[in-house]
């Protein structure tokens, strides 16, 4: 099969959406599929052998004039989506899955007529250009890997202000993937718990969404024996994302006794940001250790290896990466019973621990309890190895979505002869 894979933003560390690209890919590849790679900067590290086509975009928001303006390419802004884009995100709008999908959109039939791919698969971009994509001829399956309504409401929770809401909704692009997703012709999620959710803010019904589980590399993300404990816990994610819940985490820890500490990993913490603001309300300085800069994947699996326990305290997962690359790692995890985060570490409590969200006293007593007896805790994370070994293969993923694939390609074929 001839798969246009296309992910607006590629690069890992924008989020767990770079790693699903280059997985799929590399999965695809290795089953003698023909993928190739659609994306802007920042580009994606992608297999050898997988071709990248670069969608060039402007990489205007949150940027100031003199960054934005290129002295060599004076008048490389004049082009149309170009000085909407700028124009836009001055007002605080997102603009880049909107703008990736056009440009591709009048790319298209270049691409099309070169490669003839059988089908389109968008990580979640939702552009109006798969629109015009699809009224070409070429079918479009989009993964949705939760609704970013809750980013939204999870923002609103913090700060209600009515400038904040404003603010919040100009960036988000609703409306577009509001209209989008139910005239692609297959949405695909990565959980259960997502599943409800699109059903909820796109009304496509739930039986129309087939679930096909996100995988993590287990010879990457794995236990590194000798390795020194540095910390009781660890924390890898956007601090900075309010749906992360980091203040029920900082809060729990401050409940439990001055000898437990945590480790935070994340490379984008701002000097005035939530962390730094939550250690001084907390009083937590010298128990928590911050390490602030992008980390290589292995550089990544090494402190995994640091630790004991992972701690997710997410409000809503649609998958939940951190949670799952830590069981790989050999760690127990004790995370919030929301979102996707049951369907990862099992409700049975053999490979971690759930607690209700929102609740510091329960995270800071599952917190206590998986950290008491030492053999427990490594108990906890062989089996949530096993677990991840046996439940969430990318071969899989990638498997299945072919079976989706196929599908979709009987039911347009169909629709088609029918018209």
């Amino acid at each position: 099969m001839r798969i246009a894979l296309l992910t607006y933003r590629g690069n890992m560390f924008c989020g767990g959406q770079g790693i699903y690209a280059a997985q799929l890919a590399r999965e695809w590849k290795k089953a003698g599929h023909d993928v190739h790679v659609f994306a802007s900067p920042p580009l994606p590290d992608l297999e050898p052998g997988i071709p990248l086509h670069v969608i060039p975009n402007d990489n205007v928001f949150a940027s100031e004039m003199p960054e934005i303006f290129d002295p060599s390419r004076p008048f490389s802004l004049l082009k149309p989506l170009s000085l909407w884009e700028l124009g836009v995100s001055r007002f605080g709008v997102f603009p880049e899955m909107q703008t990736f999908g056009l440009r591709l959109m009048m790319r298209w039939r270049r691409f099309q007529e070169r490669y003839g791919f059988h089908i389109v698969f968008d990580n979640q971009c939702l552009s109006w250009g798969l629109l015009g994509i699809q009224a070409m001829g070429t079918p479009v399956v989009s993964v949705i890997h939760h609704p970013l309504h809750i980013d939204r409401e999870a923002d609103f929770a913090i700060d209600p202000r009515l400038k904040m809401k404003i603010k919040r909704t100009l960036y988000f692009p609703l409306l577009m993937q509001e209209q989008v997703a139910p005239r692609l012709d297959r949405i695909v999620t990565v959980s259960e718990a997502s599943r409800t959710e699109i059903e909820r803010y796109f009304s496509i019904p739930a039986k129309q969404i087939p679930v096909v589980y996100n995988g993590t590399d287990t010879d990457v993300f794995r236990p590194i024996p000798g390795m020194k404990k540095e910390t009781d816990m660890l924390f890898v994610g956007r601090t900075e994302d309010r749906k992360k819940g980091i203040g029920t985490m900082l809060e729990a820890l401050s409940m439990l006794p001055e000898s437990v500490t945590l480790k935070i990993i994340d490379g984008r913490i701002p000097d005035d940001g939530l962390v730094p603001r939550l250690i001084q309300r907390y009083g937590l300085h010298g128990r928590v250790k911050i390490l602030k800069r992008m980390l290589s994947v292995e550089e990544l699996v090494e402190q995994y290896s640091t630790a004991r326990v992972a701690i997710v305290p997410s409000f809503f997962e649609g998958f939940g990466f951190p949670a799952s690359e830590a069981m790989a790692c050999g760690l127990a995890v004790v995370a919030n019973a929301a979102g996707a985060l049951p369907e990862v570490v099992g409700s049975d409590g053999r490979a971690g621990q759930l607690v209700p969200q929102r609740n510091a006293r329960a995270m800071a007593d599952a917190m206590a309890d998986v950290l008491a007896d030492p053999e427990k805790t490594e108990r906890m994370g062989r089996a949530a190895r096993t677990r991840i070994q046996r439940v969430f293969q990318w071969s899989d993923a990638a498997a299945r979505l072919v079976d989706v694939f196929e599908d979709t390609l009987r039911a347009t074929h169909r629709r088609s002869r029918a018209a």
